[in-house]
C-alpha cells in the first residue's frame, strides 16, 4: 500500500501520553521493579541468567491503559513494540497480522502489544507504531511500511535494547496452538467476498477490494459490513496519488472549491481527526448550491461508514447535518 499518502503522525506523547507511565517506570535498565503479590509481566524478581523474564500466553498480546503500565515495566528487561490499531483504519488492519508474524519470529526477545484505540480513545486517535525501551518511548512508524522495512526496524530496535543491556527474553506459557482455539469459541471465517476484498487491501489492489465489496453487496445489499468496507477502500482511493503537502495547499489557496475540502476533509479523517473532517464539510454545508449540498451529505454518509456508526462522533455530526436539511 506505498501509494497511499502518508498519514499525518501526530507527536508520540499527543497520540498517547506516556509520560506518567515513564515516571513510574524509572527503575534503571536490567533492575526489577518491585514484585507484587499475583505477578503481572514487568513485575517478577530479576531473573536468572537465561531464565524468562515473564511468561505470556503469547508474544502478542492486547492491553489497555492500566496493563499496558505493566509492559512499560516488562520494557526494562527487553523491548516492548506497541501497536496502536483501529477497526476505520485499513493500514493498521492490513499491518497487525504482519507485524505479529514479525515479533513471533524473534523467540520471545520482543514483546508486541497491540491497543485497541476504537475501545481505548483516551489513549489517542491515530494508528501507529512505537517501541518502549528501557521505559522511554520511541515513535517508529505510521501507516502500514512494507514487511521488509517492519522486519529491519525491528531487528534495529533489538540492536539497541542489546547495547542497552536489554537482552531478556519471555516464554510462552507452552499450551499448544490448537488446544487454545478449542477454549475458546472460534472466530467465524470472513464471508468470501470479504477475505478477497481484505486480501487485495493486503496486496495494494484497490479496485481488486472495490469489485469485491461491490460483488458482496449486490448478493447482500444489507451487508453492512461490506458497506462499511467499500466506503473505506473508497477513502484510500480518493487519496491514491495524492500527497499531504498539495491536499492542504490546494484547500487553503480554494476555500470555495468543493474538491479541494472534499480531499482535505478526506486527509483529516485518515490522520484520526474525525471531528475536524466533519466540521469542514459541515461549515461548508449551507453556502453550497442544491447540487453542491448533496455531494456534501453523501460524502459524510460514507465517512461515517468509515468511522463507524456506533461512534458518538458520528452520532453529533448526523445530528447537525439533520438540523442543517432541515
Amino acid at each position: 500500500m506505498a501509494e497511499t499518502p502518508p498519514l499525518n503522525p501526530a507527536s508520540l506523547y499527543g497520540a498517547v501520553d506516556l509520560s506518567s507511565l515513564v515516571q513510574r517506570a524509572s527503575a534503571p535498565a536490567g533492575q526489577a521493579p518491585q514484585a507484587q503479590a499475583g505477578g503481572t509481566p514487568g513485575q517478577a524478581a530479576a531473573p536468572a541468567a537465561g531464565e524468562p523474564v515473564a511468561t505470556l500466553p503469547d508474544v502478542v498480546v492486547d492491553a489497555d491503559e492500566q496493563t499496558l503500565e505493566q509492559f512499560m515495566q516488562l520494557s526494562q528487561f527487553l523491548p516492548v513494540i506497541v501497536e496502536m490499531h483501529a477497526a476505520w483504519s485499513s493500514d493498521a488492519q492490513a499491518l497487525s497480522p504482519v507485524l505479529a508474524k514479525i515479533v513471533r519470529g524473534a523467540e520471545g526477545r520482543v514483546v508486541l502489544v497491540r491497543v485497541n484505540l476504537d475501545a481505548h480513545p483516551q489513549l489517542g486517535q491515530q494508528p501507529q507504531v512505537i517501541a518502549i525501551i528501557g521505559g522511554r518511548p520511541l515513535q517508529l512508524f505510521s501507516g502500514n511500511p512494507p514487511e521488509e522495512q517492519i522486519t529491519q526496524i525491528v531487528g534495529e530496535i533489538l540492536q539497541v535494547a542489546a547495547q542497552q543491556g536489554l537482552t531478556g527474553h519471555v516464554a510462552v506459557d507452552g499450551a499448544p496452538q490448537d488446544d487454545a482455539e478449542a477454549q475458546e469459541p472460534a472466530t467465524p471465517p470472513l464471508p468470501p467476498l470479504h477475505a478477497e476484498a481484505f486480501e487485495a487491501l493486503e496486496r495494494g489492489d484497490y479496485a481488486a477490494a472495490v469489485d469485491a465489496y461491490e460483488r458482496a453487496l449486490a448478493e447482500r445489499p444489507a451487508d453492512d459490513e461490506a458497506r462499511a468496507g467499500l466506503a473505506q477502500v473508497q477513502l484510500l482511493v480518493r487519496l491514491q496519488g495524492k500527497t499531504l503537502e498539495e491536499i492542504r495547499q490546494r484547500a487553503a489557496a480554494a476555500p470555495d472549491d468543493l474538491d479541494a475540502q472534499l480531499d482535505v476533509a478526506d486527509l483529516d479523517l485518515s490522520g484520526g481527526h474525525i471531528d475536524d473532517a466533519f466540521d469542514r464539510l459541515l461549515t461548508l454545508f449551507p453556502k453550497l448550491d442544491a447540487e453542491g449540498k448533496t455531494t456534501v451529505r453523501e460524502r459524510l454518509l460514507d465517512l461515517f461508514l468509515v468511522v463507524g456508526v456506533a461512534d458518538p462522533r458520528v452520532g453529533a455530526a448526523r445530528a447537525r447535518l439533520t438540523n442543517l436539511l432541515f
